[in-house]
C-alpha cells in the first residue's frame, strides 16, 4: 500500500468515520465525561490527576484536543473528532517512533481493543523490532476478576504476536482496566528487568503505564477522556483521537502514514 498524503488521509478518515462525524453519540460522550469527573475507576484507566477537573473543563479540553462540540447545551446527537487533530497527533506519534528506532529503545505494545487495533500495533512493533528495538513481554497468565463487563468475569493476560491483550480464557476481550499493565510492569521489576522506554497502548494499558511514569503514547475515542487529561497533565506523551471501534483493515492507511512519517517503511 502506498502511504496516503495528509490530505488523502483526512479525506479517508472523514469518509470512514474514524474522524469527522463519528458513531460515538454525543450523549455517550457526555455521560463518560461526567463519570470521569465523579472519579469512576472504570473511566479513569488507572490514572490519577493533579487537577480536580470539572465537567466543563473536561468538555473544553476534549473540544481542544479531540474536536468534540464545545457547546454544553448540545447534549444529544452526532459528535465529532477533528481529523486535523487526529493527524497532528499521529505525526507526533510517528516522530516518537522514529526516535525509538534511532535509540533502539525497549518497547512494549498492549491493547484493550484486540479485534480492532492489534494489527496496527503489530505493524509498528515489527518495524521497530527490525531496527533493533527490544520488544518486551511479561506478566503472561496473570488473571483478575472484573464486575463492570459482561461475564465470564475472569480476565487473563495473554501475549499474541508480542502484543498484550486480555482474554476470558477463551475469547479476546475489550478492556478498560489498568490491572494487566500493572501486572506486566510488576513482573518485569520482580525479574530484575528494565521497564520499557516506550509503551504504545490504549485504555487502561496506556493509563497504567503513564501513571507509573513510563513514557507512553495512547489511542482514545471521544468518549474516553482520561488519556487526554493525562496528556494535558504530562503523564502521556501523545494521545491520538480516533473512533477505535472499526475493523482492523480500516486502519491500514493510518498505520502506513505513521510508518512513512517515521521512516520505518
Amino acid at each position: 500500500m502506498t502511504p496516503p498524503t495528509r490530505a488523502e488521509l483526512i479525506t479517508y478518515l472523514v469518509r470512514t468515520g474514524i474522524a469527522g462525524h463519528v458513531d460515538t453519540p454525543r450523549q455517550n460522550n457526555l455521560r463518560h465525561y461526567r463519570r470521569l469527573v465523579q472519579k469512576d475507576p472504570y473511566h479513569q484507566f488507572g490514572l490519577t490527576f493533579s487537577h480536580d477537573w470539572t465537567y466543563s473543563e473536561v468538555l473544553a479540553l476534549m473540544s481542544k484536543r479531540c474536536g468534540v462540540v464545545a457547546d454544553e447545551e448540545y447534549v444529544w446527537g452526532i459528535d465529532t473528532i477533528d481529523p486535523d487533530l487526529t493527524i497532528d497527533a499521529l505525526e507526533a506519534f510517528a516522530d516518537r517512533l522514529a526516535l525509538a528506532a534511532e535509540r533502539r529503545e525497549r518497547v512494549l505494545f498492549a491493547t484493550g481493543h484486540p479485534r480492532n487495533l492489534r494489527e496496527t500495533y503489530r505493524a509498528w512493533k515489527d518495524a521497530l523490532a527490525e531496527r533493533g528495538c527490544q520488544v518486551l513481554t511479561a506478566g503472561g497468565g496473570y488473571s483478575y476478576e472484573v464486575t463492570t463487563e459482561r461475564p465470564p468475569n475472569r480476565r487473563i493476560v495473554v501475549w499474541e504476536d508480542d502484543i498484550a491483550i486480555v482474554t476470558d480464557g477463551r475469547l479476546a476481550r475489550h478492556s478498560h482496566h489498568p490491572f494487566a499493565m500493572r501486572a506486566i510492569l510488576a513482573d518485569l521489576a520482580d525479574r530484575g528487568e528494565a521497564w520499557p522506554q516506550l509503551v504504545i497502548a490504549d485504555h487502561g494499558f496506556a493509563g497504567a503505564a503513564g501513571e507509573a511514569g513510563v513514557p507512553a503514547m495512547g489511542f482514545a475515542d471521544c468518549n474516553d477522556p482520561a488519556l487526554f487529561l493525562a496528556e494535558a497533565e504530562g503523564k502521556l506523551l501523545v494521545t491520538v483521537p480516533l473512533d477505535d471501534g472499526y475493523l482492523t483493515e480500516d486502519y491500514a492507511p493510518l498505520r502506513e502514514y505513521v510508518l512513512a512519517r517515521a521512516g520505518l517503511l
